[in-house]
């Protein structure tokens, strides 16, 4: 398998979203985006380079390979980034409280805790869909620039929820949050499988 070198490729695709005519960003929308290229930029690294070997390695059965996690953060992405755009059409019904739905340190920290494990949903679990592990990585990096230009929309992210079945209601600022947390998440992951002492060389 040849190994990936797609982080240059990526920044290169993304190039447009930051066109001088684009929407002036506040604070909230820059610290999004900066996250967002944050994880992107991580993960992407963590895969470079590997061999078939390497990709496939499993430290055990039951546990992922990094084919498989890659192969879930790509498919996260999308159905993520969906439930955002699916919140941003709905009104906050008229009592709910909006700052109770701000939890962004709490996502923040929580998502990224590794000593906490939970099962994937069926959608996400890895089932060979994109055919390779550098496809995986594409779908995952196209995925990566519409949300990246969802976050430097207009989108009001603090006017809009939905409920996660992990934090409850959380604005959908919170949501975008939860998405490149999630990334992160399992691209710990990955570096967890590399530091396996039988990790191919």
């Amino acid at each position: 398998m040849k190994s990936l070198s797609v982080l240059a490729l990526v920044l290169l695709v993304a190039m447009p979203l930051v066109a001088a005519d684009a929407p002036a960003m506040n604070a909230g929308q820059e610290k999004l985006v900066n996250e967002l290229e944050r994880t992107r930029d991580k993960f992407l690294k963590s895969v470079e380079g590997l061999s078939e070997a390497q990709w496939n390695f499993k430290a055990a059965p039951e546990k992922w390979s990094i084919a498989q996690c890659a192969e879930h953060i790509a498919a996260a992405e999308s159905l993520i980034r969906g439930a955002v755009e699916g919140a941003l059409t709905k009104p906050l019904p008229t009592d709910q409280d909006a700052g109770a739905m701000v939890k962004d340190e709490l996502i923040q920290t929580m998502v990224v805790d590794r000593s906490k494990k939970f099962s994937a949903p069926e959608p996400l679990v890895p089932s060979d869909r994109f055919g390779s592990p550098a496809a995986a990585v594409e779908a995952f990096s196209k995925e990566r620039v519409a949300t990246l230009k969802l976050a430097q929309s207009d989108a009001d992210f603090r006017a809009h929820a939905a409920q996660h079945p992990g934090f409850g209601m959380i604005d959908t600022y919170g949501w975008m949050l939860f998405l490149s947390g999630h990334t992160e998440r399992h691209t710990l992951q990955i570096e967890e499988v590399k530091a396996n002492p039988d990790f191919p060389k």
